[in-house]
């Protein structure tokens, strides 16, 4: 058990709201800030910034969506930074740019806070069963203090590097999560065009040892029909958005990262909301009008 640390939940949605139910179950309390202003479920107590969160707060947790999202939620006079007070630590699993968790690293240490990047890897069924994988930048000392946070919610940490280094391993994975989607999904459209038997041919893929765990559950979802967003369209397309620019200013070559954004794209015109694997049932549509 802790000593009954508050955590402050800067965004509380599916995933945060996951690992705030670990995090009360291994001691900690839950205070929320969410921009809509809604929320509240019995035992997490929601405010009305979030500068009110982080001054009430033990430890600042952020998970919000995109760059702008962390901006407008940790600057100004009612954001996370003006409510903190030195030393005060701040983990933010926010999956952003590495050019906005730098931003963030360089003006908590204007202040004296102690701040990781660490954004998770997993969805919603592993942060749920407290089985993430935490990416994360920062100095050491720092990272044995957010050690017991980390344990709550994942199942392993890895250090990364320096600050900023767990948002460019973030950019990484999910690059390989998206093109790994793409390839299975045009191949199971060729199966389908070619005559196999989808059923088959679904459950084919998932005997497989080519295919990673991650995408045979995509692939036995999609089997039936079923794309309820574990992680939805429009934040996998923003995280392929953000490593085609991210290899860009380095010069490094990403032409099939850069082929998968553009059906990530289709995808979210098509179902922003839905899982990224909806991209499968887009492409089994694609197939099936022709038929």
């Amino acid at each position: 058990m802790t000593s009954q640390q508050t955590i402050g939940f800067i965004g509380f949605g599916a995933m945060a709201s996951r690992m705030a139910d670990n995090l009360k179950k291994a001691g900690y309390g839950a205070i929320a800030y969410t921009p809509s202003g809604k929320g509240g479920d019995g035992s997490t107590s929601f405010l009305p910034t979030a500068a009110d969160v982080a001054s009430k707060a033990d430890i600042v947790l952020v998970c919000v969506p995109d760059d702008d999202s962390l901006a407008a939620a940790m600057y100004g006079p009612k954001g996370t930074l003006a409510g903190m007070k030195a030393d005060q630590l701040l983990l933010n699993t926010s999956s952003v740019s590495p050019e906005a968790a730098d931003a963030l690293f360089n003006a908590a240490q204007d202040r004296h806070i102690a701040v990781i990047d660490c954004p998770v890897s997993g969805s919603t069924p592993e942060a749920e069963a407290g089985n993430l994988v935490v990416l994360a930048g920062g100095d050491d000392a720092i990272l044995a203090r957010a050690k017991p946070i980390f344990d709550a919610i994942g199942k392993t940490t890895i250090h990364a590097g320096p600050a900023g280094s767990g948002a460019r391993l973030k950019l990484v994975i999910n690059g390989i999560m998206g093109a790994g989607l793409a390839a299975v999904a045009e191949t199971i459209a060729y199966g389908l065009a070619a005559g196999l038997n989808r059923s088959m041919l679904f459950d084919a893929l998932d005997e497989v040892a080519v295919i990673s765990p991650h995408h045979k559950r995509k692939i036995r979802a999609a089997k039936s029909g079923d794309f309820s967003p574990q992680f939805p369209t429009r934040l996998m397309q923003k995280d392929m958005r953000l490593l085609l620019d991210a290899a860009a200013r380095l010069a490094v070559p990403v032409p099939t990262l850069a082929a998968t954004t553009q059906q990530l794209s289709l995808t979210r015109r098509a179902a922003e909301d839905a899982d990224y694997s909806a991209l499968i049932g887009v492409m089994e549509k694609i197939v099936a009008n022709d038929a």
